[in-house]
């Protein structure tokens, strides 16, 4: 069972990161959001079973993980949950559209990075949890813990104050860094998804 809802996890990341992607290049707002919230219902499951998997003494790591994914996850939920609803279909004042509205770079802008920080920790944590065999799985380690360093920038760069309303370049300059965010973590679904299915082996 650990092994098989890993497997479909991985693979549901894959779809709703690749659709996310899409996404973003189209400027689809409402599919972002969608495909947003999906990949984080995908990577839940994913690391819990990561976590089910791995040796004893590596449990405290693999719990960390965890606990850090379902923080992720409702962030993202709340973040993005508001905008197809709230945001979308309600009358804002000036003030609460800016404050809840994601292209506004407010405070649910914020709570979006801070969710990410939450999912890179995850990763982090998670890469101490598992047990390499082979290359593939030790390039998955490495990129789940690489990817831990994008933490420090996701709660920095708000603290910073460096995405404003109206900035010249802004929205190519989200599209860019997210692209690269999915292709990097692509192959982390795939190696994922090998991972899980050599576990059984």
């Amino acid at each position: 069972m650990n092994r098989k809802l890993g497997m479909t996890a991985s693979l549901a990341t894959l779809v709703c990161l690749l659709a996310f992607a899409a996404c973003m290049l189209v400027s689809s707002d409402m599919g972002s959001y969608i495909s947003s919230m999906g990949i984080s219902w995908g990577f839940v499951p994913m690391i819990c079973a990561l976590a089910a998997l791995a040796d004893r003494e590596k449990r405290a790591a693999a719990y960390t993980a965890v606990a850090f994914a379902a923080v992720y996850a409702v962030l993202i939920a709340l973040v993005y949950y508001a905008q197809i609803t709230t945001v979308r279909l309600s009358a804002l004042s000036d003030e609460a559209y800016g404050l809840l509205s994601y292209t506004e770079f407010g405070l649910f802008f914020n709570y979006d990075l801070l969710g990410y920080a939450f999912m890179a920790l995850s990763t982090f944590f998670i890469s101490f949890a598992l047990t390499p065999d082979g290359r593939g799985d030790g390039w998955l380690k490495w990129l789940l813990r690489i990817h831990g360093v994008f933490a420090v920038s996701c709660v920095l760069m708000p603290a910073l104050g460096l995405f404003k309303p109206g900035m010249a370049g802004g929205d190519l300059l989200g599209v860019l860094v997210l692209e690269f965010w999915c292709a990097y973590f692509t192959p982390v679904c795939i190696l994922a998804y090998r991972y899980f299915k050599r576990a059984g082996a």
